[in-house]
Parts: structure tokens; sequence; C-alpha cells
């Protein structure tokens, strides 16, 4: 059963122009998206500060009196949409909760940019963090986290650079291009329709073969014997519900250490607005889990 403000949700978002059809208006997508994020009241915190990593905007966030280390946080949005604008009022309430800096990345985003630029963006963003990070006072241990497509590139990131990272925590990653669990039948009663998933890989690939690398597609991905502690966590009404429990599995049967919840009640896209009470839950449970490790 949908909760309620997930069922109010979904009630919103049948209200939408659908975007796999012509015509669909990605910019203006993009700016209301931005317009309703920073509706959002700020919670304060001690710094927030705009950078250049190499070419690529991030936005640190640093409570006052912060535990030494830095979590790096990859957006959602489907690879198209959402920037730091949009993840700053999460962000406030997870480097507030987590009492740790905060690193959000603003990586290139499709179509105008097809992979691999999202993630050689986040390698950029590491490598700059080599060199720049102890002066900026963000060294120490080290995390990733995103969610839906942030989940994907937190992901690919942590097993393009094995030892990086002490813990990942994914929130409803985005894995599957083959759309081939049995979750996604939730369909559009559930605010995503799997159109809206097919269009995403559309806008994100550059070409059919890039559905198939392990660097887009990580659930093909040998290597995942090599992560380190992963947080997964899934919404009940998800279609991507599946995948993120598989990836579990998967992690788990190649020998690596996971933890999995289902939030239930939630629809996809309920960790970044703090209307849903799960998402002050799930960000709880992530500073609980990082805490651990």
């Amino acid at each position: 059963m949908l909760y309620p403000e997930a069922r109010r949700a979904v009630e919103l978002a049948a209200l939408e122009p659908p975007m796999w059809e012509a015509g669909y208006d990605i910019d203006g997508s993009r700016a209301a998206n931005r317009a309703f994020a920073l509706e959002e009241e700020p919670e304060d915190i001690a710094e927030v500060a705009d950078l250049d990593a190499d070419g690529v905007r991030v936005r640190l966030f640093r409570p006052d009196g912060a535990d030494p280390g830095l979590l790096v946080h990859i957006h959602g949005g489907g690879f198209v949409f959402h920037d730091v604008d949009v993840y700053d009022r999460p962000c406030r309430r997870l480097a507030n909760r987590l009492n740790l800096a905060v690193l959000s990345l603003d990586y290139r985003l499709a179509p105008e940019h097809r992979f691999p630029a999202a993630p050689d963006d986040v390698d950029t963003v590491l490598q700059w963090l080599d060199h720049d990070g102890n002066e900026l006072g963000l060294g120490g241990p080290a995390y990733v986290h995103g969610d839906s497509a942030g989940g994907n590139l937190a992901l690919v990131a942590a097993l393009r650079h094995p030892g990086r990272f002490r813990a990942a925590v994914l929130h409803y990653p985005f894995l599957d291009p083959g759309a081939g669990f049995a979750s996604y039948e939730l369909g559009a009663a559930s605010a995503f329709d799997p159109r809206e998933a097919a269009w995403y890989w559309q806008q994100y690939a550059a070409s059919e073969a890039d559905l198939e690398h392990a660097d887009l597609a990580p659930l093909l991905s040998d290597r995942l014997a090599g992560l380190p502690p992963v947080l997964v966590t899934t919404a009940e009404h998800d279609p991507l519900r599946d995948e993120g429990e598989h990836l579990a599995a998967l992690i788990a049967e190649a020998g690596g250490q996971v933890t999995c919840t289902r939030y239930l009640g939630q629809i996809h896209g309920y960790w970044r607005h703090a209307a849903f009470p799960a998402s002050e839950q799930a960000i709880l449970q992530t500073c609980a889990f990082l805490r651990s490790i």
C-alpha cells in the first residue's frame, strides 16, 4: 500500500507530460525541477561553497565541527535531470545529520553529454580531491553516496577505484538497461512508467554496445567482490526495486559486505524530499551505517 505522501506524489506525477513523446521540453523540465526543489526552506549549515574541481562544478557542505572525512554525493535524475541546486536541501540535511563534509557533484548530463561523460566527471573530481582535498580540509576517510542514476554512478565509482572508499550507500540505484525485473510491472501506478526508464537509457547510452558496458550497467560487473561495505535501499512501489535488491544479492554471493533495506509504502525518488518521512529515516539509517564501518 502506498503511504499518503507517496499517493499524493503519484497523483501529481500523472499530470506531467510524458517525456518519451516527441517535443518534450528537457530544458523547461530542468528549470521547473530546480525551481520546485529550491522552494524547500534550506536548513542552516556552517559552510556552503561552490568550487571548481578541474572543470566540474561541485558544492561543498560542511557543518561546524565536522568530523574528519568526506562523503561524495552523486545526484539522481536519470542521467538527464537535476544538479547541485536541486540537491542542495537534502545534502544540507545529510551533512548535518552525519556531521561530515558532503561534496555534491554536478556531472555533465545527457543527451548533450552521453556515456561515459558522467562517470568520467566523477573520476575528474576524485583526481582533484587527490591533489587539492587536503588543502580544503577534506582528508580522512571517504565514502560515496548516490540515489537513482547517482546510485549507478556511485557504484561505478567504487568499482573503478577499488580501495578508495570506506563504504558506499546506494538509494534505489538505476542499474538495468534491459528493465528485466518483475517490479517494472508496477509501472505508471508508481509514478515511474517503464517508458520513462527506457527513455533515460536512450538519452544516456551513446551506442547499443554501451548498454552492455559494466560502467553503464554495473550489474554486469565482474568486480563486485572488491567493493567496500555497501548499503542499498529500495522502495516498495518502485520499478527499480528488484534490480537494487538483485545487486545486493550479487554482492553477497561475491563475498562482499552488504545491507539491503526496502522502505515500505514508498515510491522512487522519495529520498531527496523532506515531505516524505522516509527521507529522514533513510538519512538516519545512512548515518548509522557509515558510523558502524
